[in-house]
């Protein structure tokens, strides 16, 4: 992790202190150890206005760094270099666990609104950003593509697509990512989950399929031993 990222991860996870020790060490290892954070913060892909929808958002990570950023920024704060995070972008996460909501609303206040749903039930709000990271795994392959179909509805025209999804082509590093993906459902209350992947380009081919351009499908699992993938999609 970048040592100019160090001072915007405390700000980001102090917040989740509302919630207890747990969410707040939570947030704090997240941001340090996944590289998909950092990534979207330094490159700037995110657009400054509209509404970003973060499906499944868990306990608000992405949100609360968003936030967290949005104050760094505006104090003078800001890593040299880094593009400017989105100042005037609304947030909204969608999560079905009721813990995890609590301890987002707890965190985040009125920096964002989280709504408790299941997202493969879900209408997704009209929005200019969705991300889904970590998400569809956990779902079967009808599943996948009908959310996918609802995330397409969604987005205005342009619109931004945020996925990541593990590359089931990746030998031994997709099975690593298979069992941590199991472990981690377990760790946090969850069943024995089913696991449905697809290769990174089985991943594409569908967005393509369902209306979008895939601008970049980037490996973003650097300094973990996974085999994630980070696909920047907009709708054509």
């Amino acid at each position: 992790m970048n040592r100019q990222f160090e001072p915007l991860l405390r700000a980001a996870s102090r917040p989740f202190l509302r919630g207890g020790i747990y969410p707040w060490q939570f947030a704090r290892w997240k941001l340090r150890l996944d590289p998909v954070f950092h990534s979207l913060l330094r490159t700037g892909c995110l657009p400054d206005r509209g509404r970003l929808v973060d499906v499944g958002c868990g306990q608000g990570v992405l949100l609360g760094l968003l936030i967290a950023a949005r104050e760094c920024y505006r104090r003078g704060e800001w890593p040299p270099g880094w593009a400017p995070p989105p100042l005037n972008l609304e947030l909204h996460g969608l999560e079905r666990r009721r813990d995890r909501v609590w301890v987002a609303r707890r965190a985040l206040r009125d920096g964002a609104h989280i709504e408790r749903c299941d997202v493969r039930e879900a209408v997704f709000p009209r929005c200019s950003a969705i991300a889904a990271l970590d998400l569809l795994l956990y779902l079967e392959p009808g599943a996948q593509q009908d959310l996918l179909e609802r995330a397409a509805a969604a987005l205005e025209p342009g619109g931004l697509l945020l996925l990541r999804e593990a590359d089931a082509a990746a030998g031994f590093a997709y099975r690593v990512t298979r069992w941590g993906a199991r472990l981690s459902a377990m760790g946090s209350g969850g069943i024995w989950p089913q696991i449905h992947c697809r290769s990174a380009a089985e991943w594409a081919t569908l967005l393509e399929a369902l209306g979008f351009s895939v601008a970049t499908a980037e490996p973003m699992s650097e300094g973990t031993p996974f085999a994630n993938v980070l696909f920047i999609a907009r709708k054509t």
